[in-house]
């Protein structure tokens, strides 16, 4: 897996519809486009771009973009860079640590991983986009986020120009968050990664380990009990398996996959709020919980109220069972319209086709209303909106 050479100097393109270089297959042809394939080459690309003023958008793989029909008034750099370089063992034995370029596909990097027998980050099969995109908004999945096992990025700052080594500590990664996507100007030009070198355990148990399961979907699916872990392949074959149940696998004969994933994030709320919702509603605590408080007999007074800061535990609920609650079901449609809740899981929104963008915003308020009335929760959307407001 190395970056290809290119001759020829110039990485300008004919602009052509973003529709057609988006999972959702909306977005209409911005003014210029540029697919520099190599570091250096997207280096100078962004920087001769940045010098120039004009308006600019990245574009890896296209998974978590969702664009407006009027097309990007500016250039799109689209990251066609290549390569997976092995670096000097770290300290810690039993590691291998990779530089993975920007536009190496992500889930092609982990079918790499997984074969080589390195673990980590193979509950995070099936994910589209490009590696450069993961720590955007720090991937997750199956018990799994890119999180554990990111070391850093090298990062083409926007505002200096330069080239800098950003530690994962410092990018503020959390559930589908980060720094870059709150605001921190630039291109990940190659992200950093440590993973669990087990072909060690080849030579005694005859087959590479995954990293112990960590949701009990997976475990389900699996037979085995959280915490277990199972043979690498296994458990990567598993979570494909899950993904392609609920669409979420590209694969050009399933409509259902024309879309950017889960378009809703499951609302983190204080468990106050969650307290108030039915007993069957999905949640998962994000947070420590509440301290005991032992107080000497010689010094009780009374009860007294707990600290603000100690009951700010904060609660992951379901999106999908929000949706579902509030009687908006798998492939329901506005009338007339090409955009449809997926028939497999009611997280993603679909293209059925020919849809626009309008028409997929048009149903993201729709579903977001809903919720808003029934539960008094605002649906935040996860892909990227240009040219797109809800």
């Amino acid at each position: 897996m190395s970056a290809p050479s290119v001759a020829g100097g110039s990485f300008d393109i004919k602009p052509v519809p973003l529709s057609a270089l988006t999972t959702l297959r909306v977005g209409g042809t911005p003014t210029a486009m540029t697919a520099p394939v190599l570091e250096a080459e997207l280096v100078e690309a962004a920087r001769q771009l940045w010098d120039s003023g004009d308006p600019w958008m990245l574009l890896g793989g296209g998974s978590n973009t969702v664009a407006g029909d009027e097309g990007f008034d500016g250039t799109v750099i689209r990251i066609e860079t290549r390569g997976v370089e092995v670096l000097p063992d770290p300290a810690a034995s039993g590691r291998v640590r990779l530089r993975v370029q920007a536009g190496e596909p992500w889930d092609e990097l982990v079918a790499y991983t997984v074969a080589q027998g390195w673990s980590g980050i193979e509950a995070l099969s099936g994910i589209p986009g490009s590696s450069g995109a993961a720590p955007v908004q720090n991937i997750g999945a199956y018990g799994q986020e890119l999180s554990s096992s990111l070391v850093a990025v090298d990062f083409l700052e926007y505002e200096s120009g330069e080239i800098r080594r950003v530690e994962a500590s410092e990018l503020g990664l959390g559930y589908r968050t980060s720094v870059l996507k709150r605001g921190l100007e630039g291109v990940v030009l190659a992200i950093e990664l440590d993973l669990h070198d087990t072909r060690a355990e080849v030579a005694v148990l005859g087959e590479a380990l995954s990293q112990p399961v960590g949701y009990s979907q997976l475990a389900g699916a699996l037979g085995v009990q959280l915490g277990d872990r199972v043979p690498i392949a296994a458990l990567r074959e598993a979570v494909l398996a899950l993904r392609r149940s609920k669409g979420m696998v590209l694969d050009p004969t399933d409509p259902d996959t024309a879309s950017a994933g889960s378009f809703f994030t499951n609302p983190i709320v204080p468990e106050t709020f969650a307290r108030a919702l039915p007993d069957s509603a999905p949640r998962w605590p994000m947070g420590p919980d509440l301290p005991d408080r032992v107080i000497p007999l010689e010094e009780y007074a009374g009860l007294s109220p707990i600290p603000e800061a100690e009951i700010r535990r904060q609660i992951k609920l379901s999106a999908a069972w929000l949706i579902e609650k509030v009687g908006i079901s798998r492939g329901f449609r506005l009338p007339g319209s090409r955009a449809a809740v997926s028939s497999k899981h009611t997280l993603a929104l679909t293209n059925t086709g020919g849809a626009s963008a309008a028409e997929i915003a048009e149903l993201a308020r729709y579903v977001q209303g809903r919720v808003q009335a029934e539960f008094g929760l605002t649906l935040r959307p996860e892909p990227v909106l240009v040219g797109v407001v809800l």
